[in-house]
């Protein structure tokens, strides 16, 4: 999903192109082609299943309809989040506390081997250690404390500690909010700066990327897989749906199980670096409580930039800068005066339990997804987990794979109204 208008040659608009290292060349497929493992989506996950893959020695070719890190990867927060999107308490009581141990265990695993990508293939993303979950409503300030205890105490993970309203008054200059907590593993970064710096290095290790190569279609061949391009199709042993939110009809399973949201950030002119620093003393990643989230954060050359407001659909507002600045006011109204200089959507895919999707859907054919707003972390693991799989086997895929992730009720087209009016009811619980 995307709006309508883009131009899948270009990147949007936004203040990450506007900054992006030179992606590496990567031409459309023309003709026929061969290979071990076809990849569909240049994204984290694709690209952290080509890089392990290439590793491996795999013959590897990796196709997106448009630019390397053009959807969720390259557009996002830039928020890196330790964990999974739904709490200990959550994961817990549906799948057990064995389960819900390992999930950690997985998170925690993505959260180090993102580390281990960024300074093993020198990739200048500008992370930023911090992150700070602030909640704005006072009646969940007693589960974020719960959440730190238990973290620190079941989990054995001491980086996490609970802030209470006069500390976080000292952090940040945002208006509406009680407390939270902070986890000093969590971070920011340049979002798209990582997909190009990923993309350079599983082309190093030797796979083939395609940028302007939409896979039209997917058929079995043989005792594998052929995937067809406009100028020419793929035979492959094995592929990797990795497009998340962009399946566009290429797998039925998945597509009934991940569904693509909007949402919109917009980025202010430079502030300085006092008054920056005035918004977020010290230049942590911000996220809140609201089901609908508002995320926050500045840049390296100090402007605030924001996320906020969602949309269900093919279309993104016309002025999206319009669309975000009352969200921005809402929580910085100090910023009247600040202009905006930039404001694009993007497209992220939930899941209905927001549980990741990793499934092989059918033999040979895994689609992976669904992060539901972590990828940041979680999306180049996962992308290693299933090359892995491929490679010989991955207990951790197999147990991620046994996740229960449903199917969206109202089937192919009364889930999109079903999705639109249960996300509204969740807005309004936010604003009581």
């Amino acid at each position: 999903m995307r709006g309508t208008d883009e131009d899948p040659t270009r990147w949007p608009p936004s203040w990450y192109a506007a900054t992006a290292a030179d992606p590496p060349f990567a031409p459309p497929l023309e003709g026929d082609a061969r290979c071990d493992v076809c990849i569909v989506g240049a994204g984290y996950t694709g690209i952290g299943a080509a890089l392990r893959l290439a590793e491996a020695g795999a013959d590897v070719r990796l196709i997106d309809q448009a630019r390397i890190g053009w959807g969720a990867s390259g557009r996002n927060g830039g928020q890196a989040h330790v964990g999974q999107r739904r709490d200990p308490f959550w994961l817990e009581k549906v799948l057990g506390a064995e389960d819900a141990l390992h999930l950690w265990r997985i998170a925690l695993d993505a959260r180090a081997d993102l580390d281990r990508l960024i300074a093993g293939h020198g990739i200048a993303c500008d992370f930023t250690p911090g992150l700070l979950h602030v909640d704005h409503r006072r009646r969940d300030l007693a589960h974020s404390r719960a959440t730190v205890e238990h973290l620190r105490n079941r989990y054995d993970y001491p980086h996490v500690d609970y802030v209470d309203g006069p500390a976080l008054a000292g952090m940040i200059g945002a208006r509406g909010y009680h407390g939270g907590m902070i986890d000093r593993r969590g971070g920011h970064l340049h979002p798209l700066n990582l997909a190009i710096g990923l993309a350079r290095a599983a082309m190093a290790a030797g796979a083939r990327l395609h940028e302007g190569t939409r896979a039209t279609a997917l058929a079995r061949a043989g005792g594998g897989w052929r995937v067809e391009t406009p100028r020419g199709a793929i035979s492959a042993d094995r592929v990797i749906l990795a497009g998340n939110g962009y399946l566009h009809g290429l797998s039925r399973p998945a597509e009934a199980r991940v569904m693509p949201i909007n949402n919109y950030i917009a980025v202010t002119e430079p502030l300085g670096a006092g008054r920056a620093r005035s918004l977020i003393r010290d230049n942590v990643a911000v996220s809140d409580s609201r089901f609908v989230v508002y995320y926050f954060r500045l840049t390296p050359d100090h402007r605030l930039l924001l996320g906020g407001g969602e949309t269900y659909g093919w279309r993104f507002p016309a002025d999206i800068r319009a669309f975000v600045r009352p969200h921005v006011l809402r929580i910085f109204p100090q910023l009247a005066d600040v202009a905006l200089d930039h404001g694009w959507g993007g497209t992220l895919a939930v899941t209905p339990n927001r549980l990741p999707l990793l499934r092989e859907v059918a033999p040979g054919l895994i689609a992976i997804g669904g992060y539901s707003g972590l990828g940041v972390v979680l999306a180049p693991y996962f992308g290693r987990l299933v090359a892995e799989a491929m490679l010989g086997g991955s207990p951790d895929f197999d147990r991620l794979a046994r996740l229960p992730v449903p199917a969206f009720p109202g089937g192919r087209w009364l889930r999109w109204p079903i999705l639109a009016a249960a996300m509204s009811l969740a807005a309004l619980r936010d604003r009581l």
